[in-house]
């Protein structure tokens, strides 16, 4: 109690608080030279304490305590426990660590044990009692669920599937091993509810819905299980799958009666599913009565989506105004745009704005965004003719609503929808004035609204307007890969081909994944003869679009350009593969097999390609000159006369029925032909010359008549020669006179041929070489102009069989549009212009 001091009023509880004894100052011990002397040396050390306990044998050992004093270091520094400044220090331990009082000689400081060698290893546990073959059972099940489902989750569903299987047969082995080890009441009732689910869920992905059905009926039929009754609402999609629609509402509403009102948004689906299923019905005021329900509790964008279609399947022009515009103050529960843009100069700040600006949670609220622009953009555009008396009406309505909305910028899209339903309406020029409102509004607008009318110029071959559109389109935003698009087309048709494919490549530039700047491009390098540069933009597109048979059929175009037929019919091959009735493709196929001396192949497609669209007259005289080729003239006879229907004023074909005639050995026919002809052409020479031979050889008494009027209509065609031949040489010579007289100067006359960007037929490289292929086959055929043959006509083999076999009635299809060379594909913005 002596050093107990009593704090008094004037006593300043915290002094000495900051004083402390030098002794104690580590960082002076660098300084410090007995210190550093101490740690090089002995110097200092304290000797060793030797007692005599014998001289004190008579003392207690308490009182030896008392007395015995600490050393003090040679340095001074205090010892632990030592009376300081007549202050007592207390006592922290009686013992130092790691020190005993039975310290021997010899012994070494270990204070973790560690001489006493590493432990025992543990025992090893027995496997064959039946609590641990149960445990291992068990983990087996578990891991064969989790395999099951890991299985689905990348597609594998059959995997999955026997999974769940292995995983039931092991569970039901072990519930018989509990029952024979007397540990039925101990079954893990939550591991058979999930290996009876898992599987049913797999028989379900699987589409084995009778297996799924039972999987879960005995899940809800056991009450051992709780919350079984929410599997019956996968019991109902199951039967909405299968539609039997009636028994999916009773498991619906089944499911809905055993959940409780704290899942508020698990019974609000329920309820949109049984809206659905009343939709697929038909019975669409019990669907209403889902969806109002739904949107009073809580609003969502599908359900008023559904709601506003439920009002116009029934006609409800009223209601129809409602929920649209219920729908379009549906809060989204997103945040503003602005949120992720860096509004200071704080870094720290602006690094978070950074990393959340692309995440996923941002992507959902964008996906969200999307979907509800795109519901209202639909509801609009289908209730607008609908809830007023004309559609212009309806859709200044619904833009008025919009723009008091939070889909203030949808406006200007709806708009532009309005000028694309008159468009649809064949109406061009309200279309235009629409669409010219918006040249004053912001360069996006601005730039949908040009790039559509420089396409509707474009398709009225307007190519001013065109390109002044395009050029106001690319002024207002010159990322906008549709208006370069337009602009290169319009220099297009202009032949400068190296300028349109300068904007094509800034298009592609803008946005690679624009199939119609390269394939346009593509077509520019064609027109350029640049073969190869254009097939590597069709390949890269066929890349793109897989089943596009434009892009096939320009690359088998581009290989017979390039002198490698195989590959045009390979390419060609694929074109039939996925419009097997387009009767151009099929018609190139034939001309190339032609081509290649295989005539029976080239006559089954031209005979494919005249069976689907009959009014081809080159596939015409083909057929006809194949049949005359092989004897078989009564065959030939069909065509030419559908080619004298196409071509009524060509004498030509019905020069050629006759002949066909002739040959055949129905002189009669022939000279019943000959005579038509000659009412409708009395003025033919090859027609009298062959009635004048056939009256002669069946000995008719018309052959003078026939006789006259050929010497009149030679003598006719004599003069009338020579009145061509002297007009010839008139010109000719007074151009010879012109040019002596012109004093040296001299004049180019250029004779313009057009062209035409759109070409009819797409085969323009091969185009003459075909015709003058058939018309030199024509000129192998008898002509009219030949010897009249008074021989009887080759007797046909009796035994011939036609390739076609019998000649049934075909269903004739109309005329497929065939792939043209030039087709251009026009550019929309999205889906501005003309959307599916």
């Amino acid at each position: 109690m002596e050093n107990v001091h009593l704090a008094v009023e004037e006593d300043d509880l915290y002094s000495g608080y900051n004083d402390y004894n030098p002794t104690f100052d580590s960082e002076e011990l660098e300084n410090d030279v007995g210190f550093q002397q101490a740690v090089r040396t002995s110097h200092g050390r304290r000797p060793p304490v030797s007692i005599d306990f014998s001289v004190f044998s008579h003392l207690s050992y308490t009182c030896f305590m008392k007395s015995r004093m600490p050393l003090a270091s040679s340095m001074g520094r205090p010892m632990t426990g030592a009376v300081q400044d007549g202050a007592a220090r207390p006592m922290t331990a009686v013992r130092a660590a790691g020190y005993t009082s039975s310290l021997t000689r010899g012994s070494t400081f270990d204070p973790l044990g560690q001489s006493k060698g590493p432990a025992p290893p543990l025992e090893a546990k027995n496997e064959d009692t039946p609590e641990e073959k149960i445990k291992i059972l068990e983990k087996k099940v578990n891991d064969l669920i989790e395999e099951s489902c890991m299985a689905q989750s990348i597609g594998a569903l059959q995997l999955a599937l026997e999974k769940a299987k292995e995983a039931g047969r092991k569970e039901r082995a072990l519930v018989r091993q509990r029952e024979q080890s007397g540990n039925a009441d101990h079954i893990n009732l939550d591991l058979t509810y999930s290996v009876l689910l898992n599987l049913a869920n797999q028989y379900a992905n699987n589409e084995m819905y009778p297996e799924a059905l039972n999987s879960y009926q005995v899940i809800v039929k056991n009450k051992m299980f709780s919350n079984a009754g929410r599997l019956k609402v996968n019991m109902a999609n199951i039967y909405f799958k299968q539609k039997n629609y009636p028994k999916a509402i009773k498991f619906y509403r089944m499911a809905l009666d055993q959940i409780s009102n704290t899942h508020k948004e698990m019974r609000i689906k329920i309820m949109q599913n049984i809206g659905v299923v009343f939709v697929r019905m038909g019975q669409y005021s019990d669907a209403i009565t889902s969806f109002e329900h739904i949107m009073s509790e809580s609003p969502n964008i599908r359900t008023g989506f559904n709601l506003i279609l439920c009002y116009y399947a029934i006609g409800d022009r009223e209601r129809m105004k409602k929920a649209f515009q219920k729908l379009i103050s549906v809060p989204l529960g997103i945040d503003d745009e602005d949120k992720y843009i860096p509004t200071n100069d704080d870094t720290n700040s602006n690094m978070v704005i950074e990393a959340i600006k692309n995440d996923k949670l941002h992507q959902m609220e964008r996906d969200l965004k999307v979907l509800a622009e795109k519901y209202i953009m639909t509801a609009a555009k289908l209730i607008a003719p609908a809830i007023e008396t004309s559609f212009a009406t309806g859709f200044d309505w619904c833009v008025d609503m919009v723009k008091s909305s939070q889909y203030v910028e949808l406006a200007n899209d709806l708009e532009i929808n309005k000028a694309i339903t008159y468009l649809r309406q064949k109406d061009f020029n309200q279309a235009v004035e629409t669409l010219k409102t918006f040249e004053k509004k912001d360069s996006r607008v601005k730039s949908a609204a040009a790039t559509n009318l420089s396409f509707l110029y474009f398709l009225e071959k307007d190519y001013d307007q065109a390109d002044r559109y395009a050029d106001l389109a690319m002024n207002a935003d010159r990322y906008n890969p549709a208006a370069l698009i337009n602009k290169g087309n319009t220099v297009f048709v202009k032949q400068d081909y190296e300028k349109a494919a300068e904007f094509y490549k800034e298009a592609l530039r803008n946005d690679s994944s624009c199939t119609e700047a390269l394939y346009n491009l593509g077509l520019t390098y064609k027109r350029l003869n640049r073969l190869e540069e254009a097939l590597d933009c069709f390949l890269k597109l066929h890349a793109i679009l897989r089943n596009s048979a434009q892009v096939m059929y320009q690359l088998a175009h581009l290989y017979e350009l390039l002198e490698d037929p195989q590959q045009a019919i390979e390419w060609l091959m694929q074109v039939i593969s996925v419009t097997p009735t387009d009767p151009q493709a099929l018609a190139k196929l034939g001309e190339l097999h032609d081509g290649e001396g295989d005539k029976s192949q080239a006559f089954q497609y031209y005979y494919e390609s005249f069976r689907y669209f009959p009014s081809n007259i080159d596939v015409i005289e083909w057929l006809g000159a194949y049949y005359i080729e092989t004897q078989f003239c009564e065959k030939a006879i069909q065509y030419f006369e559908r080619a004298t229907l196409i071509q009524p004023t060509q004498v030509k074909w019905q020069l050629m029925v006759a002949s066909c005639y002739r040959r055949s050995g129905n002189y009669q026919k022939a000279l019943e032909t000959y005579k038509d002809i000659h009412r409708k052409f009395p003025e033919n020479v090859e027609c009298l010359r062959f009635l004048v031979r056939l009256c002669t050889d069946m000995g008719l008494k018309e052959v003078q008549d026939y006789a006259t009027k050929l010497k009149k209509v030679e003598k006719m065609k004599e003069i009338r020669e020579q009145r061509v031949k002297s007009g010839r040489e008139g010109s000719a010579r007074g151009r010879r006179e012109g040019r002596e007289g012109s004093a040296g100067s001299v004049v180019i006359y250029f004779v313009c041929v057009p062209s035409c960007v759109f070409c009819a037929d797409s085969g323009h490289s091969s185009s003459s070489t075909k015709g003058e292929r058939l018309s030199a086959k024509m000129r192998s055929l008898p002509g009219s102009n030949e010897p009249y043959e008074t021989s009887s006509p080759k007797e046909l083999d009796a035994s011939y069989v036609d390739p076609l076999g019998p000649q049934m009635e075909r269903p004739k299809t109309g005329a497929k549009r065939r792939v043209e060379d030039d087709d251009f594909a026009d550019e929309e913005l999205g889906d501005d212009l003309l959307p599916e």
